[in-house]
């Protein structure tokens, strides 16, 4: 369900409780400066207007010190609202990155990457408008047309009610129309930047392919339209910002006139004074300042509410996955698969899977492409749940069994390994992070990895290009391997470790696989992989074959 902006709004100001007190003392220095901003006209019509009784001297002195005082205010209220707006962006950054780990692998798999990353830098900061810009302005106007009220209504209630409307007007009806107006384009441009985002990522990741088949033009042509179309929504948006700003300046206008003309008619009727004909006709010209910051607010808002939702949207979605706590510690033993069925949407995957997986065996799971093997990988991991059947280690079900405890059971080395741009030795001891030098190295020999390391000019501590680029499908490959054999982890789940491998490679993985005295649960569609192990299963479109 879409929220709405004011739920949206709820929910962010939710998270400005700890910083309670920051945020008064915004609020405070905002309303004094004001207040001192709005003295200096008012003081100045007031010792004209008895400039026979006030000594001019004190009066420059008193709006000299007005003057200082607003600017130091201000400052101290926008130092204290952008301290509330970084504390709290980093706050929310953490809760998301919370929500990213609770939702991955199983909700993240059909995310659009592009889009993730534009949620964690681009949305989280435009949520520094709402913090820094929005919540004290909202209540510095209401404090302010609580005191601007009392005054006028100290002077003439029918010039009190005019300001009233003017204020209601500027604060409340024209936000309120801006919002009807951009609310979805705002919505619109925000998904758009993110689809951008994906655009870029998917590009530069394929450049290699779109050069090969001359596909770079067509790239090229959809990229400037996507541009385009970002471009487009933004100049919508500012151009309701700019009919918002004119019509805001001729209500100004209009109600300083308004003002003018009702109090000099109850002037010409004697139920006003000159003084207060001027008075409030000054006093209604300078007191538009808060109203017209949170007038001008609206625009801006549109994006960063739509910014907001996408954020709210990533922390309520529910994961897949529960993650299991407070049980009874469960270790490691054979593993069975009891008649387990898989679907994936309303594609079924894996069909009535009963096996058993002997702790301490060699398991070779071998199939074509498609038949299931990864999936049934993924669901040992509990990346998944079955839809229907069990998996139980040491007959507790994975479903009771704690999510860390779990995890340090299987070292999982996937078709695609994952490198970062850090240095070899960082790399591998994401698997063991306080693995001596010497461990790394014995890891990486058993994944016959190691002469090419010591090859490169810095060794382990030659950097690795993004996600692995500077090296070859087969180098990235043995590195997986080599995070495996660091972990030593009971059981070592292996996607296809050779596929990418020559035969004499191959043979020395083997070799070193037969030598450790681990459960392995080997995946491939290679026969040759499968002479190291103690039981093949065979399987073909999802069910053993």
């Amino acid at each position: 369900m879409k929220l709405s902006g004011f739920q949206v709004m709820r929910r962010l100001i939710v998270l400005v409780k700890p910083l309670m007190p920051i945020m008064f003392i915004a609020i405070l220095m905002g309303v004094l400066g004001f207040v001192c901003a709005i003295g200096i006209p008012i003081i100045s019509i007031h010792a004209l207007l008895n400039i026979q009784t006030i000594s001019l001297k004190y009066i420059l002195i008193i709006l000299i010190i007005l003057a200082l005082l607003r600017g130091i205010l201000h400052y101290i209220e926008q130092a204290c609202n952008h301290y509330i707006a970084f504390k709290l962006l980093a706050i929310i950054r953490d809760h998301v990155y919370t929500a990213l780990r609770r939702l991955a692998p199983a909700k993240l798999d059909g995310k659009d990457k592009g889009d993730l990353i534009s949620l964690i830098t681009n949305d989280i900061e435009l949520l520094e408008v709402f913090y820094a810009h929005t919540i004290s302005p909202c209540m510095i106007a209401i404090i302010m047309a609580i005191i601007l009220l009392s005054l006028f209504y100290r002077m003439n209630v029918i010039a009190m009610f005019i300001a009233l409307i003017a204020y209601f007007i500027m604060a409340i009806v024209i936000p309120y129309i801006v919002s009807l107006k951009g609310s979805t384009i705002g919505q619109k441009n925000r998904d758009e930047i993110g689809h951008m985002s994906s655009f870029l990522l998917e590009t530069y990741r394929g450049l290699n392919t779109l050069f090969q088949y001359h596909m770079g033009n067509k790239r090229k042509k959809e990229m400037i339209k996507l541009s385009d179309d970002i471009d487009h929504l933004s100049k919508k948006m500012k151009n309701i910002e700019g009919n918002q700003m004119i019509v805001s300046q001729i209500l100004i206008s209009l109600s300083v006139c308004v003002m003018f003309i009702v109090m000099f008619m109850l002037y010409q009727n004697g139920d006003a004074t000159i003084y207060e004909v001027i008075m409030c006709s000054v006093l209604m010209a300078s007191s538009f300042g808060p109203f017209t910051a949170l007038s001008q607010l609206s625009n801006n808002l549109l994006s960063t509410i739509s910014s907001g939702r996408r954020v709210i949207a990533i922390l309520d979605e529910e994961e897949l996955i529960h993650e299991v706590k407070d049980q009874d510690t469960t270790l490691f033993n054979d593993i069975q698969v009891n008649h387990v069925d898989f679907k994936y949407d309303s594609e079924m995957i894996l069909k009535d899977i009963h096996i058993s997986l002997p702790k301490g065996k060699t398991t070779g799971i071998i199939g074509k492409s498609g038949s299931g093997k990864s999936t049934l990988l993924k669901l040992l991991m509990r990346f998944y749940d079955p839809t229907s059947g069990m998996i139980c280690i040491n007959d507790t079900d994975l479903k009771q069994i704690n999510t860390s405890d779990m995890r340090d059971m299987f070292a999982y080395v996937t078709q695609e390994t994952v490198l970062f741009h850090d240095s070899i030795e960082n790399n591998l001891k994401i698997a063991k992070l306080d693995a001596t030098h010497e461990e790394i190295v014995s890891a990486c020999q058993k994944a016959s990895i190691h002469d090419f390391i010591m090859s490169l000019p810095d060794g382990y501590q030659s950097n690795v290009s993004e996600l692995g680029a500077s090296l070859s499908g087969g180098e990235r490959q043995r590195l997986g391997l080599a995070r495996a054999f660091l972990s030593d982890k009971p059981c070592i789940l292996l996607d296809e470790p050779t596929s990418n491998l020559d035969v004499l490679n191959e043979a020395i993985i083997l070799r070193s696989l037969e030598e450790v005295n681990k459960t392995i649960i080997l995946v491939s569609h290679r026969s040759s992989t499968m002479k190291i192990a103690d039981q093949i299963i065979s399987m073909d479109q999802g069910r053993i074959s």
